[in-house]
């Protein structure tokens, strides 16, 4: 696992909404060298979560990143039209943000990928955070693909807690479970951070007001947070929210060790059953003697120290 002192190049796959946004904004300010980003459907169109990438990277100094538009729809079927009364209308909180003088790469997602992955070969990590759909788009059209990327991080699943979609499926991998099952089918070591740990990460209400008191793009991130906080008070029984892109993102930096993260076999239900979209974690192997299970090359991160919320806004603060 890549850690911030080792500047591994990072390529970003997302849905730009809230907590993608956040995201965003914890890669610039933790000085992630992020080479590119894509855009996929999930949260809203990739179209529009090129947008809103584009202008939350303007707004934190980085209109130089590019950023691609990927897949609009999943590998099989068509694009829900996202998570708007999560994410507001335009994803970001209905925040109107200064547009980025910056416009998307001709290229797709998934061909940047490709083009990343031979350009910092063994060296690239991956980090996704929406539905995985440009990442097998580009494993389909790149056989080389899994053996040049040097590790894979993904926002998704759910191994001993219940979904947030289905009562088993997390919303990242339900929405392409052809394309989860296609990624986690991949010979590439993948690092699976999902709702165990993502629920338990969490903005309260003193994190919201001192962003909105802080410097502008703080301010623009805390008006954005109003509407995830309406979200998720009810959800969490008081004003607070997940905080699920940022806290995979740091897991993928290195910048905060799982505390427990057992490599596991993990599957995905590909079925039109009630299980549709669960993550199928095999964690048989956590007894002692139980003997060693084929398959095991993926980490599942079921815990991980307290204290996320606090790191991450000194680190938005300082924008």
């Amino acid at each position: 696992m890549p850690g911030l002192r080792d500047r591994a190049p990072v390529y970003l796959d997302c849905d730009t909404g809230i907590d993608d946004a956040l995201t965003l904004a914890y890669l610039v300010a933790v000085g992630a060298d992020v080479v590119g980003v894509g855009s996929v459907s999930g949260n809203v169109s990739a179209e529009l979560g090129a947008r809103n990438t584009l202008d939350v990277l303007a707004l934190a100094g980085r209109d130089d990143l590019p950023v691609a538009v990927g897949a609009h729809d999943p590998l099989l079927g068509r694009f829900h039209g996202g998570a708007l009364g999560v994410h507001g209308t335009n994803g970001i909180g209905d925040v109107v943000l200064p547009r980025s003088p910056a416009d998307p790469t001709a290229e797709s997602a998934a061909a940047m990928l490709s083009r990343l992955a031979r350009e910092h070969a063994g060296r690239l990590h991956v980090l996704a955070v929406g539905p995985l759909t440009n990442l097998a788009l580009a494993l389909d059209a790149d056989p080389d693909l899994a053996s040049l990327v040097g590790g894979v991080t993904i926002m998704g699943g759910a191994a001993l807690v219940p979904g947030n979609v289905t009562a088993v499926a997390e919303a990242n991998i339900f929405n392409d479970v052809v394309a989860a099952a296609r990624v986690l089918d991949a010979p590439w070591p993948v690092t699976v951070v999902g709702l165990d740990v993502t629920m338990e990460a969490r903005f309260e209400e003193r994190h919201l007001e001192a962003l909105l008191a802080g410097p502008p793009v703080a301010r623009a991130l805390g008006a954005m947070l109003r509407t995830y906080f309406r979200f998720y008070s009810p959800v969490l029984g008081r004003p607070a929210c997940a905080l699920h892109d940022p806290l995979a993102a740091a897991v993928a930096l290195g910048a905060l060790t799982p505390t427990l993260a057992p490599v596991v076999p993990i599957e995905v239900d590909t079925t039109d059953g009630p299980g549709r979209g669960q993550t199928i974690v095999d964690l048989r192997s956590r007894y002692i003697g139980y003997p060693p299970l084929p398959g095991t090359r993926h980490r599942v991160v079921l815990d991980v120290p307290a204290g996320f919320g606090d790191t991450l806004a000194e680190a938005l603060l300082g924008l």
